[in-house]
């Protein structure tokens, strides 16, 4: 199925600054997250964050949560943001399509794709954009959420079918922008 832009949302996952330099290529994934999130806010599509016990983890990487309100970040002590609730209860949760980046892949990521489905969701995991400590722990994280419906896309699929087309007025502006 493609990503209709009418019906997505962004979704990142605990990309929080304590936990990034531990992240294998957690740097590239933190790129590729603020990529997607520039081209949403051109394009109009909603994005959300989650915040895993940030008390104790600290929040998300300053350069990310400059780039959303409070309302679009979720607090969550549990692995899986969908468990306690508040994630579908955030603005733009009713949609439908949520594209998924975030770490660790195979810890709160998962756990998160997994329970969206389970809620009925369709999920793209953005491969480029997810991480974790262990490449092994990410690749079978991706080839598990796959086995279980997820889709595992990356950035630029994800980009070209908010698009849909090359007379959308952002195309030029992407594609000068971001797409090189």
């Amino acid at each position: 199925m493609k990503i209709a832009p009418s019906n997505s949302v962004l979704l990142v996952v605990d990309i929080q600054s304590a936990l990034l330099p531990a992240i294998d290529g957690g740097d590239d994934v933190l790129a590729n997250t603020l990529w997607l999130l520039d081209i949403a806010a051109l394009l109009g599509i909603p994005a959300l964050a989650t915040e895993h016990c940030p008390q104790r983890i600290g929040l998300s990487e300053p350069r990310l949560r400059s780039r959303l309100t409070a309302d679009r970040i979720v607090e969550k002590t549990w692995f899986s943001a969908v468990a306690e609730g508040n994630l579908l209860r955030a603005p733009s949760a009713e949609r439908t399509q949520w594209i998924v980046t975030g770490m660790e892949s195979h810890v709160c990521v998962q756990q998160t794709v997994l329970d969206l489905l389970a809620a009925g969701r369709e999920v793209f995991v953005v491969d480029e954009a997810v991480g974790s400590r262990r490449p092994r722990d990410k690749e079978l994280a991706l080839q598990r959420m796959r086995q279980n419906g997820a889709e595992i896309v990356s950035r630029e699929m994800v980009a070209f079918e908010w698009l849909e087309n090359a007379d959308s007025p952002a195309f030029r502006e992407i594609l000068k922008g971001f797409i090189r």
